[in-house]
This record gives structure tokens, sequence and C-alpha cells, in this order.
């Protein structure tokens, strides 16, 4: 017919269509069967729908749209009858049904019909008037059977149908609605869409012409906004193409959707445009289309399970070529790593492939050195190019690397060859030496790092056992280090002997002292035979620690020591020789003359508490007021002050005198009292202890048959009981017969424990005698 078809609606089913067309007509048929309605009206119908269930018999209804909303039920005998649902407003210009629910727009706003209750539970207004409905159409959708979406000019809403609390329903409807979601749009709205929890819209758009300098109708779009409470967040925008899109106005346009199969269907005057939902595999051909290969991989990774054109694999690797040929060799090598995995056959096309660019330095610390292990060839070829142009590099390669990677043999002589040219370039040199290491050659390494004095040698050494390559390197390795060499050597004494070290040191009497004092700090006794050559090595290298060793030492000759002393006027470590030695009046003398230090002496009087030492002291320091004011401060607690009291001439000007007779008063009364007070303490303990004794001695003693006599060893009580008997019980708990006990000699009475008394251990104190 070449009459203009307005709407087609179809129910849920898809089993019925409502049709409405320009010249009054409104048609409504199955798809797969003769049942039909038809109705003429004197006016052109623009909106049609059909009850979502108009398959089941008790829900033969559907509505129309003009100046009046009508609904057609089929009543008895399969008749249809009309009813208004509303009127007065202009025309209907859209009309959706869902559920139980109508939702229709005229020129004052959009209404919400409860078809269960038959009332009108909501009117949305229409918000921009200056808009002309027929120009700019109200677009609806319904979300689900209970939230409607309205677009409107260029603001959209979102409206939620709630049931009302039995305590507010007086008069009111029992459901009501709120907009949750409420923006406005850059664009005018067309149509509208849900997917998800996200809408589609789709905008009609005007724009100044940059030549004209007027505005024009431009491509229309379609976005995927997310709704937020008073904004929207823009997802994605597109601008379509349609034919005449130039002479399009915004009622031009439509957008319907497939719910089940996400198709949306873009209407416009002479193109109809079908859009779906992009699955990950169109997202990847986008981003690789854009050259954004790291994103594509990623998406790749994340969705690896849901995509099906493409493999993680052949994204990689477009990746890489990609940043090779951006020169960006790094992190295409970097990338290798992740992309390559354990595929070997990848991975050594990829390094021919970087050598062929003369990039292996830029792979080189990617290459896999454990699952997988490439070619030992890869790996010689990567070491040659390092060996050729970087020795660092080359010198960390051969760190890093395990050594079963390639052939140590032809790298071992690819170095000598290049040391032939260079033979004192230190890092080929540590280089070689831990390859000889982990080709076992170990003293060829230690060579080397002796000769580079290099900090692994002591390492090395410990690690393979080489003490006996070391015998005679002891002064190379103590010159290197001679705190790590002397340790080293005193732990493995077991395999380099005292003996030898000492030999071996013997021209070098300095390190052979550094040696020898720490055998001595770690034992004063293993190497005594030595005693008598350190004098002379501590005399030379280390006074300071020459005292020390004399006073500890039990092994070296006095009379060499104090000899060697003298000769070097070493007054303090002569002194404590010659006190030593027994001469302390000498030592004595030596520090009062030589040291002129009347503390030391008197320190040194202290020590050996001799009453002569005392007397000289006090005679040579008479006719000197410093050493006099240094005694009295001094000697009080260990010679009588008098003494030197009354020495002390005439007439001689003392310096503090009075201090220091103050301070042997104070002395002195400071002492009074440390006795009376230790006196009390004594007489305290004394009683305490009396007390306790005599409580413990008056406590009585058990005598049973079990006790015998220590003298007779018999049962100490007679088998017959009412016979006489005499025990006597000692306090220590010895018991006698008292016929058994010797007859003292002495006229006192007391009588004494016969077995303590041996023992000197004292009597019994008391005795505790028993008659029957």
């Amino acid at each position: 017919s070449p009459v203009k078809i307005n709407q087609i609606s179809l129910d849920e089913s898809g089993e019925h269509m409502g049709v409405c067309s320009e010249d009054g007509k409104v048609q409504v048929f199955g798809l797969y069967s003769a049942e039909e309605f038809h109705e003429t009206f004197d006016c052109p119908i623009k909106i049609v729908a059909v009850h979502p269930q108009f398959v089941r018999s008790h829900f033969k209804q559907f509505v129309t749209g003009g100046k009046k909303l009508l609904l057609y039920e089929r009543g008895w005998m399969n008749r249809w009858k009309p009813s208004v649902l509303h009127e007065g407003e202009g025309n209907i210009r859209n009309v959706k049904w869902r559920g139980h629910l109508i939702a229709w727009a005229n020129n004052m706003g959009v209404k919400i019909l409860d078809m269960i209750s038959k009332q009108r539970i909501t009117n949305v207004p229409r918000e921009d008037i200056s808009l002309r409905p027929d120009m700019y159409p109200c677009s609806l959708c319904w979300k689900d059977n209970l939230t409607l979406i309205i677009g409107w000019g260029n603001s959209v809403k979102i409206c939620s149908v709630k049931e009302r609390h039995a305590s507010e329903m007086r008069d009111l409807p029992n459901r009501y609605v709120e907009i949750v979601f409420q923006f406005d749009t850059e664009f005018y709205i067309s149509g509208l869409a849900p997917i998800c929890d996200q809408l589609v819209i789709l905008s009609y758009v005007k724009e100044i012409s940059e030549k004209t300098e007027v505005e024009c109708c431009a491509r229309p779009r379609l976005d995927i906004v997310q709704p937020l409470p008073e904004s929207c967040e823009e997802i994605s925008s597109d601008a379509l193409t349609v034919r005449g899109f130039q002479e399009n106005e915004c009622r031009d346009y439509h957008l319907e959707y497939s719910e089940g199969e996400s198709l949306f269907y873009i209407i416009s005057p002479r193109d109809v445009v079908v859009a779906k939902e992009r699955d990950q595999d169109d997202h990847i051909d986008w981003l690789l289309e854009k050259k954004k290969y790291e994103e594509a991989l990623m998406a790749a990774e994340i969705s690896q399970k849901t995509i099906k054109k493409h493999k993680i694999l052949d994204i990689g690797l477009a990746y890489v070529n990609h940043l090779v040929e951006k020169g960006e060799y790094d992190l295409a090598a970097r990338k290798c790593q992740k992309i390559l995995g354990k595929n070997t056959e990848l991975w050594e096309f990829e390094v021919y492939k970087f050598k062929e660019i003369g990039q292996l330095k830029a792979i080189s610390p990617y290459l896999p050195r454990r699952d997988p292990v490439l070619k030992p060839l890869i790996y010689e070829m990567v070491l040659h190019e390092f060996l050729e142009s970087d020795y660092e590099g080359f010198a960390t390669l051969i760190k890093e690397w395990p050594g079963d990677l390639y052939n140590n043999t032809i790298i071992v002589q690819a170095v000598v060859d290049h040391l032939k040219k260079d033979p004192q370039n230190r890092t080929l040199l540590r280089t070689l030496a831990e390859l000889y290491t982990y080709d076992q050659r170990y003293g060829r390494a230690l060579e080397i790092y002796l000769t580079l004095r290099h900090k692994d040698v002591f390492q090395l050494i410990h690690k393979h056992n080489l003490f006996s390559s070391i015998r005679d390197k002891i002064v190379l390795l103590m010159d290197f280090d001679s705190e790590k060499a002397v340790d080293m050597l005193l732990d493995n004494e077991d395999k380099i002997s005292i003996d030898r070290v000492v030999e071996e040191l013997e021209n070098r009497p300095e390190l052979q002292h550094v040696y020898l004092h720490k055998l001595f700090k770690r034992d004063h006794h293993k190497g005594q035979r030595y005693h008598e050559k350190q004098i002379s090595l501590y005399a030379e290298y280390d006074r300071p620690n020459l005292l020390p060793f004399l006073r500890d030492s039990t092994h070296c000759p006095l009379e060499k020591a104090l000899e060697i002393c003298q000769q070097r006027n070493f007054v303090e470590e002569t002194v404590y020789l010659l006190s030593r030695m027994g001469n302390s009046r000498s030592a004595l003398k030596m520090i009062m003359e030589e040291l002129q230090d009347v503390d030391k002496a008197i320190e040194f009087a202290k020590e050996q508490d001799d009453g002569e030492l005392w007397e000289d002291l006090i005679s040579y320091s008479i006719d000197k007021p410093p050493f006099i004011t240094g005694l009295l401060n001094n000697i009080g607690t260990h010679v009588d002050p008098i003494l030197l009291i009354h020495r002390i001439k005439e007439g001689m000007e003392i310096p503090n005198l009075r201090d220091s007779l103050v301070k042997i008063l104070q002395d002195y009364n400071l002492q009074i009292l440390l006795r009376e007070g230790c006196k009390k303490i004594l007489v305290a303990d004394s009683l305490s202890l009396l007390k306790k004794m005599h409580r413990t001695q008056m406590k009585g003693v058990l005598v049973d048959e079990e006790n015998i006599c220590e003298s007779c060893l018999s049962p100490i009580l007679p088998s017959d009981a009412s016979k006489s008997f005499n025990v006597v019980v000692f306090h220590c708990r010895h018991m006698f017969h008292k016929e058994c006990l010797p007859v003292s000699n002495t006229v006192s009475p007391v009588q004494f424990c016969n077995i303590c008394s041996a023992k000197h251990r004292g009597p019994g104190s008391a005795i505790l005698e028993m008659k029957k």
C-alpha cells in the first residue's frame, strides 16, 4: 500500500502485530493465526501499542494514540470495546506498554497508567516548553517492569514506580513514581534504549559550519552513558553516517532495540543502521588498527577465554615487531620475556632478528637462563658481541649467567686472545678468573685474584680449600688485607701451621707482629715459643700493647724483656718488670725519679702493700711539698698519717695542707663509723643466731626402736621395756647407752659426742639424758 505506516507494535512473543497508518486505519492481527481486528478513524493514527501478553486470551488489549488515548478490549462474542483512557491535552505522540503499566507522552508531559487499578499514577511535565513537541518528540522506553526512561529535548529522567505504604493511601493511587536520576545531555534526544545499567542515546546534532558560520545539521550520534544522580559519564560516542543527514530533523530519527539479542536499530528516512554490542575481538581489532598494541595485548590477556579471532602470542609478536620498527629496542626486548615465554624456537628467532639489526646487547639482559635454556650458540654469540665492544658488559654477563649456558672453553680462549692485545686489562683478568673458577682451575684463578688484589680471593680459598696453594703466597695475602688474611690463617691452623706462617713472614717483621699479636689474643699459650721474639716486635711496632702483653704472658723471659725496655727507656714497662721480678724498691724509685708521678707511686705502693715501700716513699717525698700533699691525701687508709706528719720539717710550706689534714680527719671519722656499724651488725647477727640455736636445741628428739647406739651399734631401746635403762642423746642427734660412753677425765660434768669430737665438729653443746 502506498499509504505511510506510522508505527508497528509487536507483543513480547512476536506472534501478534499492531499497525497504524496515515489514512486513519488501525489493524491488529496474528502472524501465525487468522485472528484480526481493524478499525478506521477520521484522522491519522500515529501510535499503536498491543498488550505485551496479547497472545493470552484474557489480555486481548491494545491502545491507539491520536487526539485521544483509546484502549480496545475484546469482550463478549469477540467484540472489541473501546474506552477513553485520556484526552484533552493535545496529540498522543508516544506510547510504551510494559507489564501492567502504560506510559504515554502528549504535549503537556508524560503520564503512567496502572492497568490493574485503572488509575493514573503520575504526570511528569514537559520541562522545555520552548521546543515544539512535534519537532522534538518525547522518547520513552521501559528498562524493566518498574523503571521508565524519559528523554525529551536534551533532558533525561529515569523514573522508578514504587508501591505506596498502606498508611499513606487515603484517596491516592497505591503506586507512585520517583525520579531517581535526572541529567541533561549536550544534544537533542531522538531515541533511548537500556543496555545493562547504562543507556544508549541517539542524539540529533546541530553545529556551526566553519565556511558559512550558519547552524546546520550534523551526523547523528550514538552515545553510551552511565547515569549518575545529577549527571552522566560518557562511556563511548560514535557519529553515524546516514544518507541525507543534512536535511533531517530530530523527529526523523528513531531508536528501537531487540532486548534478547542486544541489537539496536537506528532508523532514519533513508537508512536503517543496525548496531550491536561489541565483543572483545572487535575491541582488539580496533586497538590493533590504531596501533595500540600494548592495550590490545592487555585486553587479550584479560579476555583470553572469550576471544575467538585473536591469539595472545600473535598480538605479542606484532607488538614486538612494532617496537623494533619504532627503534624502541630495549622495550621490545623486555616484552619478549612475557610474550615468548618458554618457546625456545621463537626466542632463537627473535635473537637472530636482533642480531641482524645490531641490537644483541638490548636483548641480552632478558634471555632465559632456566626453563627454557636456549642453544649454547645463542649465548656465545651474545658474549662475543660484548667482548668485541664492551668489556664491562661482558664481565657482568659472565657473573650473572650460569656457566653451563655456553661452552666455557671457547669463551676462555676468546678472553685469552683479547688479553694478548691488552694484558693489563683488569676487567678481562677478573672475568678470566671467574671463568677459571667455574672450570675448576682454581690455581690459575687464585693467581689472577692475587695479582689483582681482588676481594674474592679469600672467598675462593675458603670455598675450594686452596690452602695448599697459598703456602708460598702468605706475604701477598697479608699485603692485600692483613686482617682477613690473619683471620683465615688462624682459623685454619690445621692446614697451614703457625711455624710455617712465621717462617714465611720472617723478612716482614711488621706482618709477623700482626699475625703473632692476633694469635696471642686468641690463645696466650699457642705461640709461646715466639713470646721472646714478640717482645722486640711489640717494642718496635706496637708499644701500646707491650705492657698488656707482658702482663698476660707467662712464657716471656723477664730478663730479656727488662733489657729491651731499659734500652728503649720504656719506664712503665720497666717498672712493671722490676716489680714482677721482686725489685719493688727499684720500681718505686724509677716512678719517683723518672716519672715524677706521686699518684702513680702511691698506687704502686698500695698494690704491693709493703711497709718498707711506704717508708721509702715517705723518705723520698719528705723534702718535696707537692709529694707530701699527695701522700696526705691518699695515705690515710694504708699508713698511720702521724708517721708522715711527725717527719715534716717545721716551717716547710705545703700546698693545701689544711685541706689535706681535714681529709685525713674525715677519713679517720669514716673508718670509726664503719667499724662501729660493722660491730653493731655483727652483734645483732650473733644474737639472732644464738637465739635460733637455742630454739633448735630446746626441741625434743624422737627415740624409737629404729635408733641404735653409736658405740655398740645395738638398738638404743632394750627389748624388755620393764627394765630400767639410761640413754644419752646429744644435740647432734647421735645416741649412746650411758654405759657405752667413755668416762671423762675432766672435773667438768659436761659430756661430748665422741663422733663429732673426732670430726672436729665440736660438742653437741648439751646432752639430753633419758632415764627409766
